[in-house]
């Protein structure tokens, strides 16, 4: 055993000089791209907010919507969506990817056992006990397995990155889940509200005409506004229970249809704040897994590279066979061995090459990638902007339209109920459809401003603040 240890140094020295011719190839091996080299440029700020003060981002942007119940419901849904619980367990089962990429660069250990016994008439009975120990450990001399390391690690980063999208996105969709119940709800009252109207109506209009004052295709379009009105609803109760079942499947309650509504929208109190950094969206998720994994390709393509180069592979070994189990387990009589090999790929046909040149330009693809990515969350986030100028100014409008569609509305009945020379039921049932429209549309539009403010702080990665 003395006599192996003594030559484990000795047989070390030797193949390390026969690396030295070596060496001087490292320097010729093409170089990945890292992922520092990618240059990209932006807006400075976005100036298109109208008013606030600058800010920096962070999280909790629910609390903008002054909504506890919407918050309650962003909790429930993080605890119990089934989507975001396989998302969990992906993330932790791409954890043990770095544990495979950290044991590559720890010494491989195993044991063996065996056990056999003859018996013949002819020739005495015996056993036989072994027992072997085998030990390899590729010395890193270029540093490749601290690259595939690092790889591994880079890809468990950008897979936590993956995850807190995937919280964030949930978080959004079921805000905006919870805007469109509220909205459905709305519009369901506004419907009947509107029936019961129409309904009223067609009494009079009956009357009127019984009496001559009214002609037929009066009660005729009195009559056909009900049935619309009787259709409307029947949409509205479905649009209802579509916009609940959608947000219990965020929710993970589905199909208990237990989930109820409020019956007004969360208010924002809150204006963007001005002059947004561009630096913002450095916190997406989206960005941070991008870099993560343009890291990792640099250090795979660095890997490749080197493995170009020859290998060194330590060895070593302890047996012994004994016809008593006692015996076979004295450290006395276990024989050693220590070896060293050195590889070197000479010939495969080009295969070598082409997977460090494989590497190379997926590295540069994924800088592409990246590129493109961040011009993409620069784009999400001046669009969702601009829309939330337009529609608060789209809002003002509006409620103005509503206003004056309920003046006429009411005007309209009145000159007929007096019996104004020249009122026309025709202008009475026109009014009332265009304030119905109009109510509409003003649901809509604050559930669309909302639903806008939400992509705003999706595509921000967060609120605006950074701490």
């Amino acid at each position: 055993m003395e006599s192996a240890m003594t030559l484990l140094p000795i047989a070390k020295r030797l193949f390390l000089l026969s690396l030295a011719p070596l060496l001087p190839a490292c320097s010729f091996l093409p170089r990945p791209q890292a992922y520092i080299d990618a240059d990209l440029t932006g807006p400075e700020a976005y100036t298109t907010a109208r008013s606030g003060q600058h800010q920096k981002i962070s999280t909790g942007w629910l609390r903008e919507f002054r909504d506890p119940r919407m918050s309650k419901l962003v909790k429930e849904a993080l605890a119990h969506n089934q989507s975001l619980k396989a998302a969990a367990h992906r993330l932790s089962a791409a954890k043990q990817g770095t544990i495979i990429g950290r044991a590559a660069r720890l010494p491989n250990l195993r044991a063996s056992t065996n056990y056999s016994e003859t018996d013949g008439r002819n020739i005495p009975s015996s056993e036989n006990y072994s027992i072997s120990f085998n030990a390899s450990w590729e010395a890193d001399l270029w540093g490749r397995l601290r690259n595939l390391d690092l790889s591994s690690q880079a890809g468990y980063a950008a897979s936590v990155a993956d995850f807190r999208g995937a919280r964030l996105s949930l978080a959004a969709n079921t805000a905006q889940a919870w805007c469109n119940l509220i909205t459905a709800e709305q519009q369901l009252v506004l419907a009947q509200k509107t029936l019961d109207s129409f309904t009223q109506a067609l009494p009079v209009v009956e009357r009127r005409y019984k009496a001559n004052t009214l002609r037929a295709v009066d009660v005729q379009f009195a009559r056909n506004n009900v049935a619309s009105a009787e259709r409307s609803l029947r949409g509205r109760q479905l649009d209802r229970s579509n916009a609940a079942r959608n947000l219990e499947i965020f929710l993970g309650r589905y199909p208990s249809a237990s989930v109820s509504s409020s019956l007004e929208l969360p208010h924002l109190a809150e204006k963007v704040p001005v002059g947004l950094p561009s630096q913002l969206i450095e916190r997406r998720p989206d960005l941070i897994a991008a870099r993560a994994q343009l890291f990792a390709s640099a250090q795979d393509a660095e890997a490749a590279r080197k493995s170009l180069l020859p290998s060194l592979q330590l060895t070593g070994s302890a047996s012994n066979s004994a016809d008593t189990f006692r015996r076979v387990l004295d450290p006395n009589f276990l024989i050693y061995s220590v070896a060293a090999s050195l590889a070197q790929s000479i010939y495969q046909g080009g295969t070598l090459t082409a997977r460090t040149q494989a590497a190379l330009d997926q590295n540069r693809a994924l800088i592409e990638d990246y590129a493109s990515t961040a011009l993409f969350a620069f784009r999400e986030v001046e669009a969702a902007l601009a829309a939330d100028d337009s529609l608060a100014e789209q809002q003002d409008f509006l409620e103005m339209e509503v206003k004056q569609t309920k003046l006429a509305e009411k005007r309209a009945l009145s000159d007929i109920t007096l019996g104004i020379d020249g009122a026309s039921f025709l202008e009475y049932l026109e009014a009332q459809r265009r304030s119905e429209n109009a109510g509409i549309s003003l649901i809509q539009l604050k559930n669309q401003r909302l639903q806008n403010r939400i992509d705003l702080h999706l595509a921000l990665g967060g609120d605006y603040f950074t701490k």
